[in-house]
């Protein structure tokens, strides 16, 4: 299954490992040149330029650059615990016309850098509930080098709409997600909103890149802001590959998904935030140690 969309029992035990089903191109941006929506129309017009000189196409899906309003908050303990050790507790609100709904989603993420200890920890939630398990590769450039290639491996679950309060203490969140315990991070130590940054996200559509053999990827531009004193914090440019299995997918499809990737860094490099993740730099923007360098 490319998704597992499962309902399990408390304590079932995974007999299968999740298979890889995605694949995901991530390009940091400098989140300061995305001001107006021109300034998103000059960045669609130069991925077109690129996609055309390595001999993919990109066309319109639903409106072009469509934008849509989404609400970033990260949970940790003081120390960092969960990130510190691999883990991303994140939760993500929707808006619609400017307004709040009632729908959000919860995730639990796993990174690393092995794809085999990515893969062994068991993301699943403790209670029976709806939950969808990704397992994806993530195609990034390597720290301050153009024309780069480096991959992490994301092991995570989404929740929607789950009735769970964040900000109480530790042993609550570990008896959703008990892969948490792994952390030991005390019983008692509390939650909270890492950093204190609440993260306006502005998520666009660019389109679909038509790879060649039915392989398409859906292209987002999405630029962060601090919500409450509307910082420019960062932008990124993505395309997701979704496949049955990670062997199947290779030949020419995946060599232009690479080219493309390689070719746009050298293109877009004045528009090209020099880092690792968004939620790296959501880590880094306070005095809290932070020992995980993916």
């Amino acid at each position: 299954m490319s998704e597992l969309l499962q309902t399990l029992r408390p304590g079932t035990p995974v007999m299968v490992a999740d298979p890889i089903t995605f694949r995901d191109y991530k390009l940091l941006l400098r989140s300061e040149h995305f001001i107006k929506p021109a300034h998103f129309h000059k960045f669609w017009k130069l991925t077109r330029h690129t996609a055309k000189a390595v001999g993919v196409d990109i066309s319109k899906i639903g409106k072009p650059l469509e934008t849509h309003l989404r609400e970033v908050l990260f949970f940790d303990t003081p120390k960092f615990r969960l990130y510190n050790h691999g883990f991303i507790l994140r939760r993500r609100m929707f808006y619609k016309k400017g307004l709040p709904q009632s729908n959000h989603e919860l995730t639990l993420k796993f990174r690393h850098p092995d794809r085999h200890t990515a893969a062994a920890v068991d993301v699943r939630p403790l209670l029976p509930c709806t939950h969808t398990i990704k397992f994806k590769e993530e195609t990034l450039m390597e720290r301050e080098k153009l024309g780069s290639m480096r991959t992490i491996y994301s092991h995570g679950c989404d929740l929607d709409t789950p009735n769970v309060i964040l900000t109480q203490n530790f042993e609550s969140i570990t008896q959703v997600f008990p892969a948490l315990l792994q952390t030991g991070a005390k019983a008692k130590t509390l939650l909270s909103i890492v950093n204190g940054v609440a993260i306006e996200e502005i998520l666009a559509n660019c389109g679909e890149i038509d790879f060649g053999n039915k392989v398409t990827a859906k292209a987002t531009l999405a630029i962060w802001r601090n919500r409450m004193t509307q910082e420019h914090l960062v932008g990124e440019y993505a395309y997701q590959i979704k496949f049955s299995s990670l062997n199947g997918f290779h030949g020419k499809p995946r060599e232009l998904s690479e080219a493309f990737f390689m070719r746009l860094q050298e293109d877009a490099q004045d528009w090209l935030h020099i880092g690792t993740t968004k939620t790296a730099m959501v880590y880094g923007l306070g005095r809290t140690p932070v020992t995980n360098t993916e």
